[in-house]
């Protein structure tokens, strides 16, 4: 064995020298300070938006209904649209006496009686007014209103029936975990495109300078691409960490405002161990992908072109593992689990429906093989494309060539 092969590295500690390398280069830079705030200034201006539509539409007054019947009538009405405010909510519009002396259309000319219809009539002969699309959205509402008025307040109220509440059905819990797994899919998928695609960048720029070629010169090249997966991968958990905080924030000022979150069958503290670790999984085989890709280009523009088409396939993988979802236990779910860029999607799901841990295991490790079957396939891309040190079956191929090119010259 020469010394220049005693000499190299084991690919662990390698790998570990590469991976500390990148990882401080990165995370030191002013670039990263701009990467970790670009996905904050869309959800500052999201929050902003939604501030301000919400001040809007509590500041703009929505259409009422005047009613112009005779003062009995009136009376009646009103007291029955108070009682039915709290069953129908907001799709019962509000409901106050008309002036007296003007007319339904002398009503609803006027800008600041904020007017969507005018009720006129009896009791037994209403008459509602207004455009043709306000008046048959709200003709029902307004029947109801005015049988009510009708039959008064002997009759039994919506608050004197008594209420026997659940904590859940089997059936709620089910749909709303199914809505956890929904999301959980969304948010790996949306933090696996935006970040896996630093690998790619990182090894190009690296070839470009010649940087990649004097590593591979000195250790094996497996460990360059572990040692890079694994570095990106450490800045990217430094990311979601930042991001994490800045939205538990948002969602300490918010409150109630937003709707809660089913918890999932393997209980909060679990689920999200196994987020972390399926965030793990898949952004190294997608990175693994994106580095074999990174072999065989050479400028950005290359980058784009053969990218394209992994991108489009992993959004393929992304719905039809959203599509097993809904598939428990058949064998769509069981090809989704099966299938390696699809597994993290489809068991991150898995946990938010199915308490069993044990099967967890198996497909981390099922991941981990191969995430370590593509490391090795885009090193020996690399090297054959690259560092041209392939196989001698290609000079076996070159001397063939050669010698057939002799005989037809012959």
């Amino acid at each position: 064995m020469s010394a220049a092969a005693t000499a190299r590295l084991p690919l662990w500690r390698a790998a570990w020298v590469v991976a500390r390398r990148d990882f401080l280069a990165i995370l030191l830079s002013r670039a990263f300070l701009f990467f970790l705030l670009g996905p904050l200034f869309p959800l500052l201006v999201g929050g902003l938006a939604g501030g301000l539509g919400a001040e809007v539409q509590e500041q703009v007054q929505r259409p009422a209904i005047a009613v112009a019947m005779p003062a009995a009538d009136t009376a009646a009405v009103l007291a029955a649209a108070t009682r039915l405010a709290e069953p129908l909510g907001e799709r019962l519009p509000p409901m106050r006496a008309a002036p007296a002396g003007e007319g339904p259309q002398a009503l609803l000319a006027k800008k600041e009686n904020n007017l969507g219809a005018v009720l006129t009539g009896t009791l037994d002969r209403p008459v509602l007014t207004g455009s043709a699309e306000t008046i048959e959205r709200w003709q029902g509402l307004v029947a109801l209103t005015v049988r009510d008025a009708r039959s008064g307040a002997a009759r039994a109220a919506p608050g004197d029936v008594r209420l026997a509440p659940t904590a859940s059905t089997a059936s709620d819990t089910s749909r709303r975990q199914l809505l956890t797994a929904q999301g959980a899919q969304v948010l790996l998928f949306l933090l696996s495109m935006m970040l896996a695609g630093m690998v790619l960048s990182n090894l190009v720029e690296e070839k470009a300078n010649k940087i990649i070629e004097i590593l591979a010169a000195a250790i094996p090249m497996d460990a360059v691409f572990l040692g890079k997966l694994f570095a990106m991968l450490g800045v990217s958990l430094v990311g979601i960490a930042v991001w994490t905080a800045c939205f538990g924030g948002v969602i300490l000022l918010a409150g109630d405002a937003l709707p809660p979150l089913a918890a999932p069958a393997v209980g909060w503290p679990a689920f999200v161990i196994l987020f972390v670790a399926y965030f793990a999984m898949n952004y190294l085989l997608l990175g693994s992908l994106f580095l074999a890709i990174g072999s065989l280009a050479s400028t950005v523009r290359e980058v784009q072109t053969l990218s394209l088409p992994v991108t489009m396939a992993q959004l393929l993988v992304f719905f039809f593992a959203g599509y097993a979802i809904a598939q428990p236990g058949t064998p769509v779910e069981l090809a989704a689990i099966g299938f390696p860029l699809s597994s993290p999607y489809a068991m991150l799901a898995r946990a938010a429906q199915d308490p069993t841990l044990w099967i967890h295991l198996a497909a981390l490790g099922w991941q981990t093989l191969w995430v370590a079957l593509f490391i090795r396939a885009g090193a020996n891309l690399f090297r054959r494309r690259v560092m041209k040190s392939g196989p001698q079956r290609a000079t076996a191929t070159g001397g063939w060539r050669k010698r057939f090119a002799a005989k037809r010259v012959a």
